[in-house]
C-alpha cells in the first residue's frame, strides 16, 4: 500500500479522498490555487502545496505544477478526483514517466474509453447499441460542420470529446443554432479540460440517463454494481441522482450491466469506471459514454451496497485484488443524492460566489453530507459552485425521498443564492415522485420549479433562525465585532501554514 498520496483536485471531492486516504493510514497531500488557500481540503490534509493562480489552466490543469508538488512532497501516487485532468491520458502517462502512480486506469485505456469515437468503435464491435454520431476536429469549417450535422439530423448534441460532467455540451435543435453552440461548447471544453475537440451525436427526445458502476482490478476481476438514475439535469449537469433506478425493468438493467462488464473486459479496464446509457420511452438502451474516473454521484452506490469505492480504487492502484466478489455484494434499500449549489435557479442557475454567512448542514440518521465549505468561507468565482452533496438512504424509494425532503428543509445556507428550495420543489413534483422524469424534465418545467413559493413549513431557514441571525448581525454592528472570518472557524492550525512552497 502507498505511504503518501497527492490529491490533484479541490472542494468536496478532494476532502472525500483525503478522508479515505487517512482512514487507510496513508499521508494525504493537498494542492491549492491562490483562491483556495483557506479551503477546507487544505485544512484537513496532512500536507499542502500551492500550485499557482486561481485560473484552472495555471493551477489544477497545470501538469508541471502538479508533478512538481508530487516531487516536493514525495508522494508515491496521485488521485485526480473528477473533472480537471482526471480523464486526461497524457497526464496519466506523465505521472507514470515521473514515477508517480496514477490512481485510475492506464493511459491507453483512458485514451480509448475517454475519447468518445474510440469508445464507440469498441462498443459497436461488441454488439452494444449506440446512437449515430461523429467526431469533429478543430480544423473543419462552417460548411463541413453544417453538412455533417444535417447528415445526422436534428436534434443533436455537441459534447467535449475529452471530458464529461456536462462541460462543453450543447443541444442543437435547429440548423441556425449550430455555429453559436459549437463555439460555446468548444470554448467551455478548452477551459474545463484543456482540449476543445468536440463530438456530435444524434439526440434522443425525453430519454432517461442510466449508469452502471463497475469496479475492476488488475487481476481481471470485474464487479458490476448495477444502476443509478441521473436523469434530473440542468444545463446538462446532474442535480439529483438515485440508486437503483425506479420504474425501470430489472431485465433491462441486468442486460446493461452485462454489457458494461463485457465492455470493461474487452478494454482491459481496471479501477473504477462508469458506463452511461440513454434509455428511451420503450426501454431501448444506447451506450452514451464511459467515464474513466470516480463519479460525483458515487455516494448513492456506496450507501446501497455498503462499499467504500474510493478505498477500492486506491487498493486497485496499489496492485491489490478486489476485496469483494459478486456473490458477497447485495444491494439494500434506496439512496438519493441532491447536489447543493451556490447558484440562482431563477437566473438560469447562474453561479453565486460570495461569503457563506451561515452554513448549517442537515444531520441525522440515514443522512450523509459530502461538502468542502464552512461558515465564513469565501466561495470563489473561478470554479464549479457545488457546495455539498446531501445523500439520504431508506428501505425503499418513498422512505429515502421522505428523509431527503425533511433534510433539505433543515439545511441552512445564507449569504449566497442557492438551490435548496428548488430541490424541494423538484423532489415533490408528481412527475418525479411517479418516476416519469427524463433528462429534459427540469428545462421543460423550469418556470414552475424555479418560481413557485414555498410554504413557511418548507422553508430552508426556519423563522426563529432568521430572527436569531438578524439579531446576531445587529449585535455585531452595534458592538463593533467583526463578522465570522475563515480564520476564526476552527482552533486547528491551517495546513497551508506548514506548507512547502512550490518553486
Amino acid at each position: 500500500m502507498f505511504g503518501k498520496v497527492l490529491v490533484a483536485n479541490r472542494g468536496e471531492i478532494a476532502l472525500r479522498i483525503i478522508r479515505a486516504l487517512q482512514e487507510l493510514g496513508i499521508v494525504a497531500v493537498a494542492v491549492y490555487s491562490e483562491a483556495d488557500r483557506a479551503a477546507q481540503h487544505v485544512r484537513q490534509a496532512d500536507e499542502a502545496y500551492p500550485i499557482g493562480p486561481a485560473a484552472p489552466r495555471e493551477s489544477y490543469l497545470s501538469v508541471p505544477a502538479l508533478l512538481e508538488a508530487c516531487r516536493l512532497s514525495g508522494a508515491e501516487a496521485l488521485h485526480p478526483g473528477y473533472g480537471f485532468l482526471s480523464e486526461n491520458a497524457e497526464f496519466a502517462r506523465a505521472c507514470g514517466e515521473a514515477g508517480v502512480v496514477f490512481i485510475g486506469p492506464s493511459p491507453e485505456v483512458i485514451a480509448t474509453m475517454g475519447e468518445k469515437t474510440a469508445a464507440r468503435r469498441l462498443v459497436e464491435s461488441l454488439g452494444v447499441p449506440v446512437l449515430p454520431g461523429l467526431y469533429l476536429d478543430e480544423g473543419g469549417g462552417d460548411e463541413t460542420l453544417q453538412a455533417r450535422a444535417e447528415a445526422l439530423g436534428f436534434p443533436l448534441v455537441l459534447k467535449a470529446a475529452f471530458g464529461g460532467g456536462g462541460k462543453g455540451m450543447r443541444w442543437v435543435h435547429r440548423p441556425d443554432e449550430l455555429h453559436a453552440a459549437f463555439e460555446r461548447a468548444r470554448s467551455e471544453a478548452r477551459q474545463a479540460f484543456g482540449d476543445g475537440t468536440l463530438y456530435l451525436e444524434k439526440a434522443l427526445v425525453r430519454p432517461r440517463h442510466i449508469e452502471i458502476q463497475i469496479v475492476a482490478d488488475r487481476q481481471g476481476n470485474v464487479l458490476s454494481l448495477l444502476d443509478r438514475d441521473c436523469s434530473l439535469q440542468r444545463r446538462h449537469q446532474k442535480v439529483v441522482e438515485e440508486a437503483p433506478a425506479a420504474a425501470l425493468s430489472r431485465e433491462v438493467v441486468e442486460t446493461m450491466s452485462a454489457c458494461a462488464e463485457r465492455i470493461a473486459k474487452a478494454a482491459g479496464y481496471y479501477s473504477l469506471g462508469t458506463l452511461e446509457f440513454l434509455v428511451d420511452e420503450d426501454e431501448n438502451f444506447y451506450f452514451l459514454e464511459m467515464n474513466t474516473r470516480l463519479q460525483v454521484e458515487h455516494p448513492v452506490t456506496e450507501l446501497v451496497y455498503g462499499i467504500d469505492l474510493v478505498h477500492e480504487q486506491i487498493r486497485i492502484a496499489a496492485g491489490l485484488p478486489l476485496s469483494l466478489r459478486a456473490e458477497q455484494v447485495q444491494a439494500r434499500g434506496h439512496a438519493v443524492e441532491c447536489r447543493i449549489y451556490a447558484e440562482d435557479p431563477e437566473q438560469n442557475f447562474m453561479p453565486s460566489p460570495g461569503t457563506l454567512q451561515r452554513y448549517r448542514p442537515a444531520t441525522g440518521p440515514w443522512l450523509r453530507v459530502d461538502d468542502g465549505v464552512y461558515e465564513g468561507y469565501e466561495i470563489p468565482s473561478e470554479y464549479d459552485p457545488l457546495l455539498a452533496k446531501l445523500v439520504a438512504w431508506g428501505r425503499d424509494r418513498d422512505e429515502a425521498l421522505s428523509r431527503m425532503k425533511a433534510a433539505l428543509s433543515r439545511y441552512v445556507v445564507l449569504g449566497v443564492a442557492n438551490n435548496l428550495e428548488f430541490l424541494q420543489r423538484l423532489l415533490s413534483h408528481p412527475t418525479f415522485v411517479n418516476a416519469q422524469h427524463h433528462t429534459s424534465f427540469i428545462e421543460s418545467e423550469r418556470a414552475s420549479l424555479c418560481a413557485a413559493p414555498l410554504a413557511e413549513s418548507d422553508s430552508a431557514l426556519p423563522l426563529k433562525d432568521a430572527v436569531a441571525l438578524i439579531a446576531a448581525a445587529l449585535w455585531r454592528e452595534t458592538k463593533g465585532v467583526p463578522a465570522v472570518s475563515a480564520s476564526s472557524t476552527s482552533s486547528e492550525p491551517s495546513a497551508w501554514r506548514r506548507t512547502t512552497l512550490v518553486r
